[in-house]
């Protein structure tokens, strides 16, 4: 009997990202749906081979049939700054909205997220904040997932090529000198933390150092702590974000999304 290839929902897809997620996940034989805003600019920027589902993540109600039936979701949100697309209504809210129109589905998630996130840097206002309170939503879910937070984009040397795992996220520079990482191979990690059992409730900084890319990433998943069950943050990081101090829709959207998790 064969069996039917896993559907794989990327959303963020059109992102610089997003599309080589698309890529690798079609490379690996997944069936790969895309979701998009805009279908024409789908067109032009994705394989022929990808499933287009025309949704967008700030309109909760378009989101039901984008997510129907999948097996698992890697998230590659990034808000532009504009009122349409602000750090709260993609990177938070469109990871909130997404949750919620599962609707007892209980796929396998990867988020991507942030070097740095939880430094409460006010260089980048509140971007992560808002990037670590949708970590916090993934962890709540009570889904299988898989938190990933790159470094630097693109900004490796051609020798740079072995990916390191870090826990703690005490780079924070914010600079380069945080990390470097290829679009490529966050693109890799993401996509293979969806069938790798070991990468099951990992939260990890994402880096590469001098060395070539290994053929298996299961050992590098092995070695991470895994967020401890019931938690909002992930293992070692600091606990400088109280939840009591958290704005109320936060908290709610928490409670909401704890509430679908156990019903």
């Amino acid at each position: 009997m064969t069996t039917a290839p896993m559907t794989v929902l990327v959303v963020g897809a059109t992102g610089s990202i997003g599309r080589l997620v698309v890529a690798e996940s079609i490379a690996r034989g997944y069936t790969t749906r895309a979701l998009v805003r805009d279908t024409a600019k789908a067109g032009r920027q994705l394989p022929g081979e990808a499933q287009i589902a025309v949704a967008d993540v700030t309109r909760p109600e378009t989101l039901s049939k984008a997510v129907a039936d999948v097996d698992a979701i890697v998230l590659t949100l990034g808000s532009d700054g504009t009122a349409h697309s602000s750090p709260e209504s993609v990177d938070y809210a469109g990871v909130r909205n997404i949750l919620a129109a599962l609707d007892g589905q209980r796929p396998r998630i990867a988020l991507m997220t942030s070097i740095g996130l939880t430094s409460r840097n006010p260089i980048y206002g509140h971007l992560l904040d808002w990037k670590r309170r949708s970590e916090r939503l993934v962890r709540a879910s009570g889904l299988p997932y898989t938190i990933v937070r790159p470094g630097w984009f693109d900004m490796n040397g051609p020798d740079q090529h072995r990916p390191v795992f870090l826990q703690g996220d005490a780079r924070r520079s914010s600079s380069p000198a945080d990390g470097v990482i290829s679009r490529a191979q966050i693109a890799q990690v993401l996509v293979a933390a969806l069938t790798a059992p070991e990468a099951e409730r990992r939260t990890f900084e994402l880096v590469a150092e001098q060395g070539p890319a290994p053929s298996d990433m299961g050992p590098l998943f092995a070695a991470l702590d895994q967020d401890a069950p019931g938690t909002l943050d992930a293992a070692r990081d600091e606990a400088n974000m109280p939840l009591e101090k958290e704005p109320q829709r936060v908290r709610d959207d928490l409670e909401a999304i704890r509430a679908l998790a156990s019903a």
